[in-house]
C-alpha cells in the first residue's frame, strides 16, 4: 500500500510503502539495533502478519514495524507495533511513521475482522512505568480515538476512529 510521510527537516511529503514481509522476506528489526522489540521473535506466532514501512529510495531502511493478529481468528488485534529508533523523538528523519501504520492496521481490522469485531482494533499497552502507561494510553485516546476497556491495559480503536484515520492517512 502506498502511504505518505513527512521528511521533518524539509518538511518534504515523501512516498512509503507499507508491505507484508512476505513480498520482500526482509531481517525484521531487533533490540540489537535499537529497537524495543524482537520482531523475528515475535512475528513467528501462529495467526501473525508482519508488515514493513519503508521508502522507495531507500527500500533497505525499515521506517516502522507492524505485526497483525486475528485472535479467535475473528479479533482484529494489533500485536507489536514501532517506528524506527531514527524516527523518534525530536531528531525524527520522518513524520506520520506511526499513524500510517496504525490506520493500516486498522483497515485491516475492517478487511479481517468478522461479526462484532469488524473494523474495531484492539491492543495493550505495556510499559515499564505505570506514568509512561498512563501517557502513552492519553495519547492513544487523543491522538488515535483510542478507547480504554476497563481499568486494564487494553484498548481498542472503534471503527468510526479507524475510518478517520483511514481517510486522513491512507486515503491522502
Amino acid at each position: 500500500m502506498n502511504v505518505k510521510v513527512i521528511e521533518t527537516e524539509s518538511g518534504k511529503i515523501l512516498g512509503a510503502k507499507i508491505v507484508s514481509n512476505d513480498q520482500v522476506r526482509t531481517d525484521l528489526p531487533s533490540v540489537t539495533e535499537g529497537w524495543r522489540f524482537n520482531f523475528n521473535k515475535h512475528a513467528k506466532k501462529k495467526n501473525r502478519q508482519t508488515y514493513i514501512l519503508y521508502c522507495p529510495h531507500s527500500p533497505e531502511i525499515i521506517e516502522g514495524c507492524l505485526i497483525f493478529e486475528m485472535k479467535n481468528t475473528v479479533e482484529p488485534y494489533m500485536a507489536y507495533i514501532e517506528i524506527a529508533p531514527h524516527n523518534r523523538h525530536e531528531k525524527s528523519k520522518l513524520k506520520n511513521v506511526a499513524e500510517c501504520l496504525i490506520a493500516f492496521a486498522c483497515r485491516l481490522s475492517f478487511v479481517n475482522g468478522k461479526g462484532d469485531y469488524l473494523g474495531w482494533l484492539a491492543f495493550d499497552v505495556f510499559e515499564e512505568r505505570k506514568e509512561d502507561e498512563a501517557k502513552l494510553m492519553a495519547l492513544y485516546s487523543s491522538k488515535y480515538k483510542a478507547l480504554r476497556l476497563d481499568s486494564s491495559t487494553t484498548m481498542v480503536i472503534p471503527p468510526e476512529g479507524g475510518e478517520q484515520l483511514i481517510d486522513e492517512f491512507l486515503n491522502n
